[in-house]
């Protein structure tokens, strides 16, 4: 879910609201409770939670399969076709 900053134009209250991408944004201020409450174009936030692809996928590959792709171009000599 991602993490929007909103700022108020009238008296300058920031907060960063998790939103669903397809809800409506806020429009009213927590603090002042006028409508002015708008979002701010930043840099792009969102938060993981739980085990996933970041955690578990592409983590543990093994030295051995590291080892062996590259044992072949090691052997390779200066002389074999494919330099």
């Amino acid at each position: 879910m991602p993490i929007y900053d909103y700022q108020c134009t009238s008296c300058g209250h920031k907060a960063e609201l998790m939103r669903k991408v397809s809800e409506a944004g806020t429009t009213a201020c927590p603090a002042c409770a006028k409508e002015t409450f708008e979002k701010q174009v930043s840099a792009p936030s969102f938060q993981l939670n739980g085990t996933g692809w970041y955690a578990t996928d592409f983590k543990g590959s093994s030295p051995a399969k590291k080892s062996e792709e590259s044992a072949p171009a090691a052997s390779c000599g200066a002389g074999c076709a494919c330099h």
